[in-house]
């Protein structure tokens, strides 16, 4: 049997309009209106929305963005109003560094890059 895919994931945004310009522009995401209430988004590989009606949970909502530069993505989640709330460390030798952060709305999430800064 081939593998199921994941294939969509769906963001809690009580501040749509601060959660659009984040994933937007700290992340890249493609980002369009599908009514009022909730965007749809593209990132790398997945698809997934925003939700003005989802409740934020504080405990993560399960995934981690990929970045090619560990510094730059976290000044870039402070500067759009995200937080950082454990600094990266690295995972095992050679496994890259994790970091967590929280969105504007709250959403707790990992950052995930193979190094500290990208290769020059």
């Amino acid at each position: 049997m081939k593998p199921c895919a994941i294939e969509w994931i769906t963001i809690p945004a009580p501040n749509l309009e601060a959660g659009i310009v984040f994933y937007r522009d700290v992340f890249g995401f493609t980002l369009e209106k599908f009514n009022e209430r909730f965007w749809v988004f593209r990132a790398g590989n997945i698809s997934g929305g925003l939700d003005l009606d989802l409740s934020v949970n504080g405990a993560g909502i399960g995934f981690s963005v990929t970045v090619p530069d560990m510094q730059g993505a976290m000044e870039r989640i402070t500067a759009f109003g995200g937080t950082i709330v454990k600094d990266p460390c690295e995972l095992a030798p050679g496994a890259g560094f994790s970091a967590k952060f929280t969105d504007p709305s709250g959403n707790l999430l990992e950052l995930y890059a193979e190094r500290m800064i990208p290769e020059s």
